[in-house]
């Protein structure tokens, strides 16, 4: 195969074809968030969306080139944050509004069908998305690094098999 001599990620032509498929995909990923509200779409799909990009350079470009553009710390910390943002918007609901999930931000009738038509809703697409993203890249580096130590160990298994 055509790989790196560090053993890390694919060949080169996969590593640009990637390396130039990661803004329009984080671009469409934002755009789905942001007019979930609107079309079909939200923060779960545009959050899936945008951890796929990290996920396609990781994958493409091998764990260093990955983590430099989302670090385990920096999606450990926004996975935190977006969930904090969805419980204070569901509570402000609840003091704002009078119930949970209450809609506390009027928006205008002639306002309809425009990005700021929802309410809480964009709010709360943007808070899931930056949860969704960040919780599903934390995914894929445990199970990666599962699967590296996983064949680490038969590995091991194999070559103290064929010492004995």
């Amino acid at each position: 195969m055509n790989r790196k001599d560090t053993g890390s990620g694919m060949s080169i032509i996969v590593q640009t074809v990637a390396r130039g498929q990661k803004g329009p995909i984080l671009l469409f990923g934002i755009y789905i968030v942001l007019y979930g509200h609107l079309t079909p779409g939200g923060g779960f799909g545009g959050g899936v969306i945008i951890a796929c990009a990290f996920i396609m350079v990781t994958l493409a470009a091998g764990e260093a080139a990955g983590l430099s553009l989302f670090s385990k710390g920096a999606a450990s910390r926004l996975d935190s944050v977006g969930l904090l943002a969805f419980l204070a918007i569901a509570w402000l609901g609840t003091w704002l509004a009078g119930y949970f999930f209450g809609n506390f931000i009027a928006t205008p009738q002639a306002a309809q069908f425009a990005l700021l038509s929802g309410g809480t809703m964009p709010l709360s697409n943007i808070a899931l998305g930056l949860k969704v993203a960040s919780a599903l890249f934390l995914v894929f580096t445990i199970l990666a690094a599962l699967q590296v130590v996983e064949h680490g160990i038969t590995a091991e298994a194999g070559e103290a098999e064929e010492a004995s």
